[in-house]
């Protein structure tokens, strides 16, 4: 255990770290930082500013599927910088091995596998053929934007822009800092 001492008080470093591990599973867990700030004895003010403190970003989350992808690598690289939540991007050559490796039924269930996992993200960028953007759409409830990369079928890697799909990216970001919930306390 580490100890610091600051003037006349003996700290515990674990002892914090166990109090706001206590606080963040009851955040996730649903309590209201209100019940969470009784249940533990500090103010709600505190519980607020330490999930300030630890935030990475507020609003909504953010899936990116596409296929074929030319320029996969670079595409990938954009999303990972610009903090998507969730990337699936194929080239021709591993869309095609993904099929042909599997048998109907295991195909089947690794699909059934990641549709839910992308719906429960709020928004999705899809980058694909005409046709497949249709039936992407239709498989998802999600808020969903498209950018398609040619007619079906496609039997060829297609090039995307990147900076296009970073305009798309910082839109959607732009898009929840706008959707920020105002401080009560400048309409008071």
């Amino acid at each position: 255990m580490e100890f610091f001492r600051i003037q006349e008080k003996m700290i515990s470093k674990q002892k914090l770290i166990e109090a706001v591990s206590q606080i963040l599973e009851m955040r996730t867990r649903g309590f209201s930082q209100q019940e969470v700030a009784d249940q533990l004895g500090v103010d709600r003010s505190f519980v607020s500013r330490l999930e300030s403190l630890g935030e990475l970003r507020k609003g909504k989350t953010i899936a990116l599927v596409g296929f074929p992808i030319l320029n996969k690598d670079e595409i990938m690289e954009i999303a990972n910088r610009e903090g998507v939540d969730y990337v699936l991007l194929w080239s021709e050559e591993e869309r095609n091995r993904f099929v042909s490796e599997r048998t109907g039924a295991q195909l089947m269930n690794e699909m059934m596998d990641m549709i839910p996992r992308v719906r429960e993200l709020d928004v999705v960028i899809l980058l694909a053929s005409d046709f497949r953007l249709k039936l992407l759409r239709g498989l998802l409830d999600n808020e969903i934007l498209t950018v398609e990369i040619g007619e079906s079928p496609l039997t060829e890697d297609k090039w995307v822009d990147p900076q296009e799909l970073l305009k798309v990216l910082r839109a959607v970001k732009g898009a929840r800092k706008k959707e920020k919930p105002k401080d009560r306390r400048s309409r008071e």
